[in-house]
């Protein structure tokens, strides 16, 4: 049996993700349409990545493990061919040996059977996963008898601006991992052989997350995959606890507890597990009155709640953006002129495929404008009000880099920044715990416990991953055109939502304090 590169990755993971890609493989899921944007921006940046490389021999480009004109079992012999040819430069070849097997990027030859190998990543620096990844490969080349002499990350530079056409030696940043995968070959090789003896075992490994080798990113992962086979867990399960570790995981399945009520309060739980667990066990929410009055006390009308969707891509889509740089293309404004007056709505969304910041601004601007209740001779620069976001940390940052790039527009954003004014804060730093948060204080959280009359889920867009990936897909990308103006209303819905949500919370408070 053979051990591929990303199959070796899913044993790094936990032992039970290798064993089911090879005998149970369709009880993994497929990749979301969030997953698969991912893979896309890593295939988008590889195209310009290679280019690096303009004499190189190109074997086969990967598109779901399938190869156009290149079928994956033919790759090996090609790949021999063109290395006894002494090709200088081979991409996306595949070299088999001692039962392991992995498709290289880029392979450049320095030396008689000598190689410099490079792995192109589409994050903007070098990451852990990263070194194992190329260690794997290194083993599999020199096995096959070459010799590797250095070994780099070639990612995306985020410091580049656009200006023009993509310029793939500005884009990219090649790092030299020579050194750290060195240090792990021999670890790698163990963990190969550890690999090996899993795929011995005729029953499928232990579930638990407990034998997960990486925290961030991967439980929730995997804990849905245990969920698809075993069925969902219960509503306050000991999985659901906020930002688990392994370590605890473990510890609490060691002492046999399942559902978060069973949870001692002495247990090595971190201050945010620890409400969490307190609520539960009460049954009533935890609210520390003395603070959210402090904290609503300090708010000025009128009050602005702002909230922006932006697009995001490693290939930067218009002029003087960033890779990855987060472009604000809609926005949505609720404003409370006073205490009990009528709520109204501004927002503005860009349906046109071109840099969407500059009209954004115009519009952001003119809705900021003083409101009736005030003289109509007052200036923007006499604004008042406190603006009301959730995680305000995300909108500042946005109107900053706007500012940078429009001066014109840079006192009133840096204003609106200093009006701002985090609606998050009475839930996350814990004045305000509800168990029906699982420990979170994200508005996704948040509203459906407080007011499960308002729901996302009724939304066709209903986080802002999918706002971003659809209005690219329709407005830059040209996709569903027949069906843009629904799309278009589904976005404005979305971002009203979070807007007139946070509105609500705040409400909620005002009644409870």
């Amino acid at each position: 049996m053979v051990i591929s590169k990303s199959e070796f990755m899913m044993f790094l993971k936990h032992p039970a993700w290798l064993w089911l890609k090879k005998f149970d493989k369709e009880k993994l899921p497929v990749p979301d349409e969030g997953l698969q944007a991912l893979f896309d921006e890593g295939s988008l940046f590889e195209q310009y990545a290679e280019k690096l490389f303009p004499k190189a021999a190109k074997l086969g480009y990967k598109n779901d493990n399938e190869f156009s004109g290149t079928k994956y079992y033919a790759l090996p012999e090609l790949t021999a061919k063109e290395i006894e040819k002494g090709t200088e430069v081979i991409l996306q070849g595949r070299v088999e040996a001692d039962n392991i097997t992995s498709i290289f990027d880029v392979l450049e030859k320095t030396g008689d059977k000598t190689y410099d190998l490079y792995e192109i990543k589409s994050s903007t620096s070098v990451k852990p996963e990263h070194i194992p990844d190329l260690a794997f490969q290194t083993i599999v080349l020199e096995s096959a008898g070459l010799s590797v002499r250095k070994m780099f990350v070639l990612h995306v530079n985020n410091k580049y601006v656009r200006q023009g056409e993509i310029d793939p030696a500005l884009i990219s940043e090649k790092t030299d991992v020579t050194e750290e995968v060195r240090e792990i070959i021999e670890e790698t090789k163990e963990n190969i052989q550890k690999a090996f003896e899993i795929l011995k075992e005729k029953k499928m490994p232990d579930l638990s997350p407990r034998h997960l080798k990486q925290n961030a990113g991967v439980i929730e992962e995997w804990l849905s995959i245990v969920q698809a086979i075993k069925g969902e867990f219960p509503k306050y399960s000991i999985y659901k606890l906020a930002g688990p570790d392994v370590k605890t995981i473990a510890w609490l399945e060691d002492n046999g507890i399942e559902l978060l009520d069973d949870i001692p309060l002495d247990g090595p739980l971190t201050e945010k597990q620890l409400r969490q667990v307190e609520a539960m066990k009460s049954g009533t929410q935890h609210i520390n009155k003395e603070e959210i009055k402090a904290f609503l006390n300090d708010l000025e009308y009128p009050l602005y709640f702002l909230d922006y969707e932006t697009l995001a891509s490693v290939i930067p889509a218009f002029d003087g953006y960033r890779p990855y740089q987060q472009v604000p293309f809609q926005y949505s404004l609720h404003i409370l002129d006073k205490p009990g007056g009528e709520l109204r709505q501004k927002e503005y969304l860009h349906t046109d495929n071109s840099d969407p910041v500059p009209a954004l601004l115009e519009h952001l601007q003119n809705d900021f404008a003083c409101p009736p209740s005030l003289s109509s001779g007052a200036s923007r620069r006499d604004a008042k009000g406190s603006v009301i976001s959730w995680y305000m940390t995300f909108e500042k940052a946005r109107n900053t880099e706007m500012g940078k790039m429009h001066p014109k527009y840079e006192k009133f954003l840096a204003g609106v920044n200093e009006r701002m004014v985090d609606l998050m804060i009475p839930f996350s730093k814990g004045w305000f715990v509800d168990k029906d948060f699982f420990g979170k204080a994200s508005i996704k959280s948040v509203l459906p416990a407080l007011l499960p009359e308002f729901s996302y889920k009724k939304l066709n867009i209903s986080e802002g991953g999918q706002a971003q990936r659809v209005w690219m897909q329709t407005v830059l990308r040209g996709k569903d055109s027949d069906k843009k103006e629904k799309i278009m209303d589904d976005l404005r819905e979305y971002c009203g939502l979070d807007t007139y949500a946070m509105y609500a919370i705040l409400k909620y408070l005002e009644e409870r304090v």
